[in-house]
Parts: structure tokens; sequence; C-alpha cells
């Protein structure tokens, strides 16, 4: 199968970037593929295993002569990014991105876009609490959906390429308004995080007798919590860059914890199986 394109230039290569990469690689689908971050020990440990085949800690330098740059960084620093290397893309050059927010992210690289050269919006839906170069592997986008948010001025043919990428690398492609993949992934994604990290954080700090209440935790606990140990500063970023979709998501969370501690507090045995009922509804309707 001939390459889909002969040179990918990678931004930050952890979890998400540097599992691109190894698909791409396994599926035979880029020639060359550039690690670019600002890490020195994870670009040199994403190149001694193999993830990447250069490295560059420069960005300006590493996007030049790539058919397309995928960058992979939090949130809040993708529209950086993207102006730190807009003007070294070659042309024609495809950008895309891996954000788990689209509508700013969209809207600025959009507006830096320099002529010749090509923006499309992407969110791979995979993941895991790891990060780093040595936490990426080929499987992870497999059976995976990654949804593209183009808009009026996307150019098809680099939508066409960057789907092909992600197939390439197992994924389901979909594409998606920017302003409803953001508002669905606060409900589904975002609010999920919130809720983990601010479970963990009020039985940490609970005042239990001077007890380490954590030191009893077993598996449902820790299921459930798992995603609190995902990066800090990425789910920082994702909480700021979609703020308002994720406060109205948080409403809606806060109304829904109130009816069921209503329920407790008045010994509504009826009300509370009801609510039990439904919920196990819709969560056996996701398997």
């Amino acid at each position: 199968m001939p390459f889909i394109i002969d040179r990918l230039a990678i931004i930050g290569v952890g979890l998400i970037g540097g599992s691109f990469a190894r698909a791409l690689r396994q599926a035979g689908a880029v020639k060359t593929i550039v690690g670019i971050d600002r890490d020195a020990s994870n670009l040199q440990q994403a190149l001694s295993l193999g993830v990447v085949d250069e490295i560059s800690g420069n960005p300006c330098q590493g996007v030049r002569g790539a058919d397309a740059v995928f960058i992979s960084v939090p949130v809040c620093s993708i529209p950086a990014a993207f102006q730190e290397i807009a003007a070294s893309l070659d042309p024609g050059c495809i950008v895309t991105d891996g954000g788990s927010v689209k509508a700013g992210i969209v809207s600025s690289c959009e507006e830096l876009l320099p002529q010749g050269s090509h923006f499309v919006g992407g969110h791979p839906i995979a993941g895991t609490e790891h990060s780093g170069a040595a936490a990426s592997f080929a499987a992870l986008f497999r059976g995976k959906r990654c949804i593209l948010t183009p808009t009026a001025n996307t150019d098809a043919e680099a939508l066409t390429i960057v789907s092909r990428l992600w197939e390439a690398a197992g994924a389901e492609v979909c594409t998606m308004d920017a302003q409803r993949h953001d508002r669905i992934f606060a409900e589904i994604s975002h609010l999920p995080h919130m809720v983990a990290y601010s479970l963990v954080h009020a039985v940490g700090t609970a005042d239990a007798e001077g007890e380490n209440i954590l030191s009893y935790t077993a598996g449902g606990f820790r299921d459930f919590t798992r995603i609190a140990s995902s990066d800090p500063v990425m789910w920082r970023d994702i909480a700021l860059m979609n703020r308002t979709a994720l406060l109205a998501s948080i409403d809606g969370f806060s109304s829904s914890l109130e009816v069921l501690r209503t329920s407790i507090e008045q010994g509504d045995g009826a009300g509370l199986a009801d609510f039990f009922t439904r919920a196990k509804r819709f969560r056996d309707g996701i398997i």
C-alpha cells in the first residue's frame, strides 16, 4: 500500500501523539515521522523506542518539509503551538490536532492559518490515565471513534487525507460541528473527570478521626475513580477551555445529586429505587 503522506510531524509525543505515530507506522501509512517535544528526555525515549524516526526540540525546524502536522498538546496550548509554527509550514501542509475541546481551537487556528496551508480539527475518543511516549501503543485507536470538526473553510482534500490517516490508525471517523461536539463531550467525558477528581478530593480530605480513609478503598472506588489519575494539567486546560458547556453539565449533575440527596433525607425508598433503576437502565444501554 502506498504511503498516505511522506512526512508527518507530531508536536507532543505523549500517549496520543505517540500512539498515533505507532499506529501509522504499523499500518505503513507514513514514510517518516518527526517527533517534536519540549521534554528532551521524553523525546529521546520516543526515538529510542522507535516511536518516531527523527526528533526536534524546535517546533519551527521540526515542521519544515512536513506534509502534515499533528498537534497533541494540552488544549489551551494548541493555538499557541499553531501560531509558533505557522510561518514555517510548507505550502499545502495540513495541520490537525487531537484536542478534546474543539470550538475555540478551530476558530483560533483558522484565523492563524497561513495562505496555502490547511487546518482540520480532530478529537480521537481514546486514552488511558497514563502519559508520555512510553505509555503509547499502536492499538489505542483501534475500533474507537475519531471526530473531525470541519467548517465551511475546510479544504475537502485535506479533510480526506486526515480521515484516511485516522482510519489507517484503526479509528472510525465521523464529522461533527465543533460547538455540538463541545456540548456533548462536556457531558460524557469532561463532567465524569470532574466528578472523579471531586470525589477523590472529598474523600481524601475528609476528617474521619485521623484515619486515612483512602487506605480502605477497594475495587468499586478504584474503578470509578481511575480517571482521576489522568494528567492534571491536561484536565485543567479542558475545564477552562470548555468552561460554558462544562458549567452547564455540572449544574445538571448537581440537580440530579440533589434529587438523590432529598430521597435519602426523606427516607423515600420508592424514590431511591426508581432513581437507581433508571440510572441502571441508562448504563446497561451503553454496554
